[in-house]
């Protein structure tokens, strides 16, 4: 059976079927010690040929099904533990998270995270696998792969022009030669390593932590001997207003492709990335919007550019309104410009501009159970595959 014709069979079927025999809510053991919740969602769409929505070579973030089950464990007033594994198209299950969390005083807003954490950076880094993603597609920012890779660089300007809109399959002459996916501005797809401190004082909030990789790479095992600072602000000023502002700093190449190239000290060349976003609800509406801006220091053995660095920045905005009971409409609007670098054949952008419009709606089936239908129109100025529209199709399940 096609993928397309299995979903409308299961949204046809499902709000009987889910009302009847799925769970509504997380399953609680031990007293209400150990909590237990799950989500599963499947998307279905054309083919992507200018991998526009692609994570890495083979996973397309428009065509996968996503298993998930998390789990925390309270072993005190003090200690919890928490966990979650993940399997996507059935291929191998990964710890997506691990860690424990010491409330050294209960009862006040002071947490200490240890382990693979939730990311500091960012607000849709911590959505990006549930329900309040409105919409089936990814924002730019923490899902398209730009050609940068921390395992590889280019030797010259031309060499890094060459990959422009290739980032889901770049190669570079220096380090790993093989090719390989590059690298985001922010993943989402992958949480951090390390320690977290959090705390909060009536509408202000406040994070820090320390963790191995970069806000691009996370890494569980560190590949060089830097590691990420990162922080983040909130405040909530009145009822259904959020703002947010996020920063990171970590060694963003390998000490192998540091070696391969022959120059530089570890802290010379690092990621940073700085982050505004800005979220406010009322009655039926829900406004976003998110701002990122990143600069990677990269060294080009051959001809260094004259600045040292390479910046990257995203913008979007994005609404829901809810029309009717369980049923809503929403768009994103966004855009992802690079800066500009000078090459034999003239000054462009290092990497391909691209704008992506998306817009769709949702139906909940039940309170936990939602399906969803979405267009979406990628324009980038390069690469093989410079336009593309697609239609997708997802039914999300969690408890």
């Amino acid at each position: 059976m096609k993928p397309a014709v299995l979903v409308a069979a299961c949204l046809a079927l499902a709000p009987g079927a889910m009302a009847q025999v799925l769970p509504s809510e997380p399953v609680t053991m031990a007293g209400g010690r150990v909590v237990v919740g799950a989500d599963v969602s499947v998307s279905v769409a054309p083919d992507d040929p200018g991998f526009f929505n692609y994570s890495d070579y083979e996973h397309n973030t428009l065509r996968e099904v996503r298993l998930g089950v998390t789990a925390s464990m309270r072993a005190s007033d003090r200690l919890s533990f928490l966990g979650e594994v993940r399997s996507e198209n059935f291929e191998d299950v990964v710890p997506f998270a691990l860690y424990a969390r010491i409330t050294p005083l209960p009862g006040r807003r002071l947490d200490v995270q240890i382990g693979r954490i939730p990311p500091t950076f960012g607000a849709f880094t911590r959505r990006a696998y549930g329900r309040d993603n409105p919409l089936i597609g990814y924002p730019l920012a923490y899902q398209y792969l730009t050609s940068l890779r921390s395992d590889a660089v280019p030797a010259t300007v031309d060499e890094l022009l060459r990959m422009r809109g290739r980032g889901w399959l770049s190669e570079f002459s220096i380090g790993n030669r093989q090719p390989a996916r590059g690298l985001p501005l922010v993943t989402a797809f992958r949480w951090d390593t390390g320690v977290q401190v959090s705390t909060g004082w009536r509408a202000l909030g406040a994070a820090f932590s320390v963790t191995n990789g970069s806000a691009s790479n996370p890494l569980v095992s560190d590949d060089n001997s830097g590691k990420q600072m990162a922080a983040r602000l909130t405040a909530s000023p009145t009822i259904g207003l959020v703002l947010g502002a996020s920063w990171a700093r970590g060694q963003f190449l390998s000490d192998g492709t540091m070696e391969a190239a022959g120059i530089g000290e570890p802290g010379d060349f690092v990621q940073r990335a700085t982050g505004l976003d800005v979220e406010y609800s009322r009655d039926r509406w829900l406004i976003r919007a998110d701002a990122v801006h990143s600069r990677w220091q990269l060294p080009l053995v051959s001809e260094p550019l004259s600045h040292g660095r390479l910046d990257a920045f995203a913008g979007s905005l994005e609404g829901r309104f809810t029309f009717l009971p369980g049923m809503y409409l929403a768009a994103r609007g966004e855009h992802l410009a690079f800066s500009r670098v000078a090459g034999r054949d003239g000054t462009l952008a290092w990497e391909a501009p691209v704008s992506r419009v998306e817009v769709g709606g949702g139906y909940y089936l039940q309170r936990n159970a939602v399906a969803r239908l979405s267009w979406q129109h990628n324009d980038r100025k390069g690469g093989r595959t410079r336009r593309d529209s697609l239609v997708a199709a997802q039914l999300l399940f969690w408890f």
